[in-house]
């Protein structure tokens, strides 16, 4: 940490060089950053699942590069600037942490998460899940959704309960398939997903990380799978389903 405020120092000057010397950087706007920062933020998982620790200290410096990048348009237009950002950052930090900067007294890990929440609702007059971005990602849209409502007490008492629960929402998907009724499909289609994330926080399992690294194991065995095709002189859209079957199954073996 030796000579953190000269090098955060010297990074805001570089920004204000490039906002008034390069044509690429002055064009920008906090709306024309959004994707490259949703970008950034993907590369950074990428990097942290991949435990590549070099990658991930320079994916923390380009979504730092944003962060301070959003601070100086809107100082430029008068509504904050870098230094108000860290200030309101410090301020919540020590707010939502009591049980560190007030009481000092110790408190588990769940305590800390529901004080968290309450203490957010305390300040929030909108309700407890207005905070969660409408454009967040389905499934953790889901999941915080489901994380902060149990912090209020909103929650199935094991995991036994939203198992049985999965089991409810299968047969009325069930029912809804029977009657071919699509809007009705959609409906409970949807409702399988939603419990099937709240079942995961029971088993502590991250449905992103699951459905990625299940997804990423499909990718391999798909390719495995052609390159099987391909050393056998054979195109896989002309093979037949049981062809395919046996193929798929030789590159599962192979895992």
């Amino acid at each position: 940490m030796k000579n953190i405020d000269n090098k955060v120092s010297n990074l805001i000057e570089i920004m204000n060089d490039l906002r008034e010397k390069c044509p690429w950087d002055r064009k920008q706007t906090l709306d024309s950053l959004k994707r490259l920062t949703i970008e950034e933020t993907f590369e950074l998982i990428e990097a942290i699942e991949k435990k590549d620790f070099d990658n991930i200290k320079e994916e923390l410096g380009d979504l730092f590069l944003h962060i301070v990048f959003y601070s100086k348009i809107s100082s430029e237009n008068k509504y904050f600037d870098f230094c108000d950002v860290v200030d309101f950052l410090i301020k919540k930090l020590i707010d939502r942490h009591p049980h560190v900067y007030a009481n000092k007294v110790e408190i588990s890990e769940q305590q800390v998460k529901i004080n968290w929440e309450k203490i957010k609702l305390k300040n929030n007059k909108k309700g407890l899940l207005s905070g969660v971005p409408k454009s967040m990602p389905p499934i953790s849209k889901a999941y915080r959704v489901q994380e902060k409502v149990s912090s209020v007490g909103f929650n199935w008492d094991n995991s036994q309960g939203v198992f049985d629960k999965i089991e409810e929402e299968l047969k009325e998907f069930n029912d809804a398939l029977k009657e071919k009724n699509k809007d009705k499909i959609k409906e409970e289609f949807g409702d399988i997903l939603f419990t099937l994330i709240n079942y995961s926080r029971f088993i502590d399992v991250d449905p992103e990380i699951s459905l990625n690294s299940s997804t990423n194991k499909f990718i391999k065995r798909f390719n495995d799978l052609e390159i099987l095709a391909k050393n056998n002189n054979k195109k896989i859209s002309e093979l037949s389903y049981e062809q395919l079957n046996k193929m798929w199954e030789k590159v599962k073996s192979s895992d």
